[in-house]
């Protein structure tokens, strides 16, 4: 998920979809906005790794209320998963290059608010849309499959 600038109402609908589906990981490419909303996402049963947006201002109120399950950092974000090397980033400024790279399996991003799933080579670009709607008046989120490398952009 990405952009969702504080519509808790599409955090929850996509709170309900992370649960059915059985997420094991929530990945958010950054612009939560405030605290309030990310402290919507601890009722998952599973940890977060997300980057701050350019329109996180409050940084120290987002790291205390997600510290209890799951990490924000400035972008970018890297780890090694399910035998996948992620890129977690806000903008999109520097995606097509980093996928170019070859370095990394999957590359999530944010900021355009239009979803996107696109493979650059062998790397997996995904962009969630915004899950806030507030720009486009579309709610989206991703669903990514690590083992068979596919994603699906998902309505709210």
């Amino acid at each position: 998920m990405a952009d969702s600038h504080d519509n808790l109402n599409s955090v929850k609908k996509a709170i309900a979809i992370f649960e059915e589906v059985g997420c094991r990981l929530i990945i958010h490419a950054g612009d939560f906005v405030a605290p309030f909303t990310a402290r919507e996402l601890s009722s998952l049963k599973c940890p977060l790794k997300a980057v701050f947006g350019n329109c996180d201002g409050e940084k120290i109120g987002l790291e205390e209320a997600i510290r209890s399950f799951g990490e924000i950092r400035p972008a970018p974000l890297i780890w090694a998963e399910d035998n996948l090397r992620f890129l977690l980033t806000h903008l999109h400024h520097e995606v097509e290059l980093l996928a170019h790279s070859g370095r990394y399996d999957i590359i999530i991003f944010g900021h355009t608010h239009r979803p996107e799933i696109r493979r650059i080579g062998q790397t997996l670009v995904i962009n969630p849309g915004e899950t806030g709607g507030w720009l486009t008046g579309k709610s989206t989120i991703a669903l990514l499959d690590p083992l068979r490398r596919e994603a699906d952009i998902i309505s709210l």
